[in-house]
């Protein structure tokens, strides 16, 4: 099978997941349920790695019956005088980020959003961004809204307001993926959300996944990671610059024909 096919395989079994998970889940009051934030951005390759192989695990385990997932596209990007916004890793992340946005707005439930969420960070993580339109037809989506939101300039709109939430969050941020729980941040613990999420549940209908933790729960480190590990703020990811010219003619040459399209 080649990476195509098994790219499809994942996404068609994560749908999958999220339906069985649906039906199996114990109904859990809203007001009990622990807030998981993600602040990340496309083509951080660590923020691409949380997904695609850590946080997809809460609708396999059940534990997404006890948290309230939030997603929040924008991570270390900068916004001009004029209002633009400049992305660390180049044009394409900003379109994704965008893209990914407007996917939120569209579909505001998270178990009907994610899937296309992680179908693009899952292609993002294989390399093949420009490829993120074939998620509409795996997933048997309707691209128009998340589309529409791009082209009419909705979608900035909302890049901004994840820009203000993020700008305010206290402590700072300082690298992507930042993950919170119940606001507080997990530091370089993130990738053990799971053990914050039960301990930070104080309801009765506690998920197998948190009675079969067999260590104890420690306070999360305000330590720093290596390099290697996450996406630093203030640009400190250094990238080679033939792969942003790349990034950046491929981005605009899609948003050309986007809006070549949006005019006819």
């Amino acid at each position: 099978m080649d990476s195509h096919g098994r790219s499809n395989v994942v996404v068609s079994f994560l749908v999958i997941l999220f339906l069985a998970g649906n039906l199996s889940q114990v109904a859990v009051a809203s007001e009990e349920k622990v807030e998981l934030t993600l602040y990340y951005e496309a083509l951080c390759p660590y923020c691409e790695n949380f997904i695609v192989n850590y946080l997809y695990k809460i609708f396999e385990n059940g534990l997404i019956s006890i948290v309230d997932l939030k997603l929040s596209p924008y991570g270390n990007a900068k916004i001009n005088s004029n209002g633009t916004i400049v992305c660390q890793h180049g044009e394409w992340e900003c379109v994704l980020n965008t893209v990914e946005a407007c996917a939120i707005h569209a579909w505001p439930v998270v178990s009907d959003h994610f899937p296309f969420v992680y179908c693009v960070e899952k292609l993002t993580y294989e390399g093949k961004y420009a490829e993120w339109e074939t998620c509409f037809q795996k997933l048997n989506l309707d691209a128009k809204p998340v589309t529409d939101c791009i082209t009419n300039g909705f979608g900035h709109e909302l890049e901004l307001q994840y820009a203000a939430e993020i700008k305010v969050l206290e402590p700072p941020h300082t690298y992507v993926p930042w993950v919170t729980v119940d606001g507080q941040p997990l530091y370089d613990d993130y990738t053990e959300f799971t053990s914050f999420i039960c301990d930070a549940y104080k309801g009765s209908n506690v998920p197998q996944v948190c009675l079969d933790l067999s260590y104890p729960i420690t306070a999360p480190k305000n330590t720093v990671k290596p390099l290697n590990n996450i996406c630093y703020k203030e640009g400190n990811e250094k990238s080679k610059s033939t792969l942003m010219e790349m990034l950046s003619a491929t981005a605009a040459s899609w948003m050309h024909r986007v809006g070549m399209a949006e005019s006819m």
